[in-house]
């Protein structure tokens, strides 16, 4: 996998290598065991060059310009010595999207965990999964279960995402149940009233990824599927091209900053993913990721 290559799927970053051999469960297994071993070692090619477009507006002398080269080095010491860029080296999201033409055939994910087990012990990663959130917190000792999630798209392609996602940013998501008439203004103060109170905690610069719509289950994931898609590259519309801009004017407004140390920027991007919804409901997901970008999309099929 070329982690150089920010092609994949249609607005979705990193990877983009097509991979050798038939559309089966051994096929995604050794997709993600690469993308595990590339991401934990790779700043997301898009995400590095907004750090580097962010480092080349900032005034040299500041705490700001500081905190970037600092990000800039410790990505490239990650990639070439081959060691992690965060010591939370995070829980493994799996999406496949597969065409709508195209057979599932049988568990498609059956070699998934093994695979990460292998990534984690091969990379020599930290293990930060535990057994039961509630009753049981021993770690895994193998960074498992991966998270997995089938996506049905138009077509007859087959894309597997694959995010290493930190505790830290996690933990800095929300999701707020809206009245309906709270509007767009609503959704503005739950972004930016998450970013004052958690950004800090989620190691900025940062990417925002925003859902609106759907339900109560389902917002979250359109957050987290907002991540994927590369910086800088078209919102679904026009509309949300104008929202998400306004979003990101006013959480650099906030003076967060890089590492939160102050300055700019405290985010390099917000990127906004809408669904239909219930008529007496605006569900809404702030998903951040942190200045550890790590995901890849790599096309099966």
């Amino acid at each position: 996998m070329n982690a150089d290559n920010p092609n994949g799927a249609a607005r979705h970053s990193s990877g983009g290598a097509k991979a050798a051999g038939p559309f089966a469960a051994d096929t995604v297994a050794g997709a993600v065991y690469d993308a595990v071993r590339t991401c934990a070692v790779t700043l997301r090619p898009d995400f590095r060059r907004a750090i580097e477009n962010a480092r080349a507006q900032t005034a040299p002398a500041g705490r700001a310009a500081g905190v970037l080269d600092r990000i800039l080095e410790n990505a490239r010491i990650g990639r070439e010595d081959g060691v992690p860029i965060c010591q939370d080296t995070g829980s493994v999201w799996v999406c496949l999207e597969v065409g709508e033409e195209l057979a599932v055939p049988g568990n498609i994910f059956s070699g998934v965990n093994d695979a990460v087990a292998r990534a984690y012990t091969d990379g020599a990663l930290r293990m930060s999964l535990v057994r039961d959130a509630l009753f049981d917190r021993a770690n895994t000792r193998n960074n498992t279960p991966a998270f997995c999630e089938l996506k049905l798209v138009p077509g007859a392609r087959a894309t597997l995402h694959v995010l290493l996602k930190g505790g830290g940013s996690d933990n800095a998501s929300r999701v707020v149940m809206l009245p309906p008439g709270a509007g767009a203004a609503g959704v503005r103060k739950v972004v930016l009233d998450c970013v004052r109170e958690k950004a800090a905690n989620a190691c900025p610069p940062l990417v925002i990824g925003l859902g609106v719509g759907a339900t109560f289950d389902k917002v979250a994931g359109l957050a987290k599927h907002a991540l994927l898609r590369e910086v800088g590259s078209p919102a679904a519309s026009a509309e949300a091209a104008a929202f998400e801009e306004e979003l990101l004017a006013e959480v650099n407004a906030l003076g967060i900053g890089p590492a939160a140390l102050g300055g700019s920027p405290t985010a390099v991007a917000v990127h906004l993913e809408t669904a239909p919804c219930h008529i007496a409901a605006l569900p809404v997901a702030v998903n951040m990721g942190c200045c550890a970008m790590r995901s890849a999309s790599v096309r099966l099929v």
